[in-house]
C-alpha cells in the first residue's frame, strides 16, 4: 500500500497540468457515478408535468430548482446525468475487464508458445481488426438483442484484439531477457513463467490500454445508446439520452448539449490520463 501510494505520489509530481486535471475530473466522474444516488436532486425517471423542456438555471424562463433544466416529459436534467455516469461506469469497467481478460491471456499464449498457437490467434484477431469496430458491435447486439449486458458484451469482444496484440507484443519483448531464461533453467513451469514472471512484468502497457480502452468503451456504448440498439429507456444512458433528445435540437438544444459534453469530457479525461500513464511508466518515454 505504501508503494502504491509513493507511485501516485510520484506521478502527480512528474505529470503536466494537463494530465493532473484529467486525474481530477476522472476521480470526480466516479464519485458521482458511484454516489449518484444519494446525491441526485431527484430521481432518474421521476416525471413533473408542469415544467416540461425547462431551460438550464444560466437562461431565460429557468427555474433555480433544476440546475440543467428539465426534458420532453419533466425529468430533471442534472439528476438524469448523474446516473447516466454509473451506465457508463459500469460499460466501462465491464468492457476493460472482459477484454483485458481474454485479450491478456490470447496474447500471453501468442507471444509465449508462437507457432501454429500464435497464427490461429493473431489471425482471429487480424479479422476481427479488419472489420469496423462499431459495424462488428452493432450486429453483435441486433443479433443478442439490445440492453445493458449485451452492450457490454459486443463492445468487449471488438476491444479484445487491442489487448490480445498489446500483450503479445510485451510477452514476445519479457520472453528475451535473462529473468525469463533463468526461470527456465531452475525448471519452471510454463505457465509459473507466464503468470508469475512474465504477467507482473507486462502490467504497465496493460494498465494504459485499459485507461484508453475505459474511453472508447463508453463512446461505443454511446454510439449504440444513439442508434436505439444500446441501453433501452428509460435508463438514463447519455448516448440513449442523445437520442431521444435530438427532435429538440432547435427548440431545447440544452437536451443535446449536455449529454454530448458529458460524453467528450469523460472521453478526453481518460484518453490523456491514459497519456499520462504511458509517459510515467514507460521508461523510454521517462524525461521527454
Amino acid at each position: 500500500m505504501n508503494q502504491f501510494m509513493s507511485s501516485l505520489k510520484e506521478l502527480w509530481k512528474k505529470s503536466n497540468a494537463g494530465v493532473r486535471v484529467s486525474f481530477i475530473l476522472a476521480s470526480i466522474f466516479i464519485l458521482i457515478a458511484i454516489f449518484s444516488p444519494l446525491i441526485a436532486p431527484f430521481g432518474p425517471s421521476e416525471i413533473d408535468e408542469n415544467f416540461l423542456k425547462l431551460p438550464p438555471i444560466w437562461a431565460e424562463n429557468s427555474n433555480s430548482t433544476f440546475l440543467f433544466g428539465t426534458d420532453d416529459v419533466g425529468r430533471d436534467l442534472l439528476s438524469r446525468l448523474m446516473c447516466g455516469a454509473r451506465i457508463s461506469l459500469v460499460i466501462g469497467i465491464g468492457v476493460v475487464f472482459f477484454a483485458a481478460l481474454f485479450g491478456t491471456v490470447l496474447g500471453m499464449f501468442a507471444g509465449y508458445y508462437g507457432g501454429k498457437i500464435d497464427f490461429v490467434i493473431m489471425r482471429m484477431t487480424d479479422i476481427l481488426m479488419a472489420l469496423p469496430s462499431i459495424l462488428f458491435a452493432i450486429v453483435i447486439v441486433a443479433l443478442l438483442g439490445p440492453g445493458l449486458f449485451n452492450t457490454i458484451l459486443a463492445v468487449s469482444l471488438v476491444s479484445i484484439p487491442s489487448f490480445t496484440r498489446l500483450m503479445r507484443a510485451s510477452v514476445l519483448e519479457e520472453t528475451a531477457k535473462e529473468y525469463v531464461q533463468a526461470a527456465r533453467a531452475n525448471g519452471a513451469s510454463n505457465m509459473r513463467i507466464l503468470f508469475k514472471e512474465i504477467f507482473p512484468n507486462s502490467l504497465a502497457p496493460l494498465i494504459v490500454q485499459s485507461s484508453l480502452g475505459f474511453s472508447e468503451a463508453v463512446l461505443s456504448a454511446a454510439a449504440l445508446g444513439f442508434l436505439g440498439l444500446g441501453v433501452q429507456p428509460p435508463t438514463p444512458e447519455w448516448g440513449t439520452m442523445l437520442a431521444d433528445s435530438r427532435g429538440y435540437i432547435e427548440s431545447a438544444p440544452w437536451l443535446v448539449t449536455m449529454p454530448g459534453i458529458c460524453i467528450l469530457i469523460v472521453v478526453l479525461t481518460f484518453n490523456i490520463m491514459g497519456d499520462g500513464l504511458r509517459d510515467f511508466l514507460d521508461p523510454r518515454m521517462k524525461g521527454r
